[in-house]
Formats: C-alpha cells, sequence, structure tokens
C-alpha cells in the first residue's frame, strides 16, 4: 500500500456579489457545481454524488447541511465507501448585516500540498462562479 502525505486544511473567504438564495444552489446542487467546479456531476442511485475532472470520478456524499447557508461533501474511495481521515470540502455561505456583503468560505481538507497552487485553484474556480451568477 503506498505511502500516503498527511492532509492539509486550506481556508479561505471570497467576496461575492449575489444573494446568498442565488448562491446556495451553484453550491449544493449537482447541476450548479458542474458550472463552476467540475467537468460534470451525476447523482448515482444511492443520491451519491459523482464529480467528474479530466474524466475521473470522485465520489461524494453529502456529510451535513445548513440549508440555504452550508454543505460539506465527504469524499468516499473507489468503491464508494467512507474512509479515515477523508478529504471533506465545506462550502459555507456568510451575509454582512453592516456591507450587505456576501461571502463564501471554502474549507478543502486534503492531501494538497502546494499552498500557492491551492491559492490559484480556488481562485479560478471562485472567479468561474461569479460569473455564473454576475458577481
Amino acid at each position: 500500500m503506498p505511502a500516503t502525505s498527511a492532509k492539509q486544511r486550506f481556508e479561505m473567504e471570497y467576496s461575492i456579489n449575489a444573494s446568498l438564495k442565488i448562491l446556495f444552489p451553484y453550491i449544493a446542487s449537482a447541476p450548479g457545481l458542474a458550472q463552476w467546479f467540475c467537468d460534470d456531476v451525476r447523482l448515482d442511485p444511492d443520491q451519491r454524488m459523482d464529480m467528474v475532472w479530466d474524466k475521473q470520478s470522485h465520489f461524494a456524499e453529502i456529510a451535513a447541511q445548513r440549508p440555504g447557508r452550508s454543505i460539506r461533501y465527504v469524499f468516499l474511495d473507489e468503491q464508494k465507501c467512507l474512509v479515515p481521515d477523508a478529504s471533506y470540502l465545506d462550502f459555507t455561505l456568510e451575509a454582512s448585516r453592516i456591507t450587505d456583503e456576501v461571502f463564501l468560505r471554502v474549507t478543502d481538507y486534503s492531501d494538497y500540498t502546494d499552498l500557492q497552487e491551492q491559492h490559484e485553484l480556488w481562485a479560478g474556480l471562485v472567479g468561474k462562479l461569479r460569473d455564473q451568477v454576475g458577481g
């Protein structure tokens, strides 16, 4: 069994000029995620998500959700089973009552090792999301 690198937690907040109501479907639905986050997203019969990047499937299930506010995807192994210390993604939407700005907080817990590359990846993805929502 190959050695795996230690997982890292990456967290960033991004200001997005759109309402929580408009943004939530983009972080919490297969069609929404497919528009900015990955090449395609399909639901399997067990309601697990098959997120596709570069023609490779990555299975995930929703581990927690606060409707209209946040969602956590936990990634599964090739047999679609949970594993100890699984990678996950949290997307949390927060609105500032003072400025009316909406923020997307991304928490990416994975075995990514290059912090600069991680910043660039998420900046590009969130840029695509902003293009989709006009903000």
